[in-house]
């Protein structure tokens, strides 16, 4: 089994615009799970079926809190976990597909 690690750096105090969450849900409906997965792919990386990490600005990270409310209904949950300061992320199994290569195009 391979191992592998990521780092991430986000100090809420500092000047960064940057917010990077943790978002899990919780829900049995297949046209609504299908919903939100739809939403929080505009927001960030699916890490597992029902794990996505985002990294964002501020202002993208309160239009993403509106978006999911709504999703925390009727016996189904959905929980954001601001991840503020260093950390390292370690992972087994299927790789990270957010740990690409950023290409920027001139």
């Amino acid at each position: 089994m391979e191992k592998e690690n990521y780092f991430f750096d986000f100090d809420a105090e500092a000047s960064s615009d940057k917010i990077f969450a943790l978002v899990i849900f919780d829900i049995t409906d297949n046209k609504k799970r299908y919903r939100i997965t739809k939403v929080l792919s505009g927001y960030g990386n699916r890490v597992q079926k029902s794990a996505f990490e985002v990294k964002i600005s501020k202002r993208k990270y309160l239009d993403m809190l509106d978006e999911l409310q709504p999703f925390g209904s009727d016996g189904d949950s959905v929980r954001i976990y601001k991840i503020i300061g260093k950390g390292t992320v370690t992972v087994f199994g299927q790789p990270d597909p957010s740990a690409q290569e950023d290409v920027v195009v001139i």
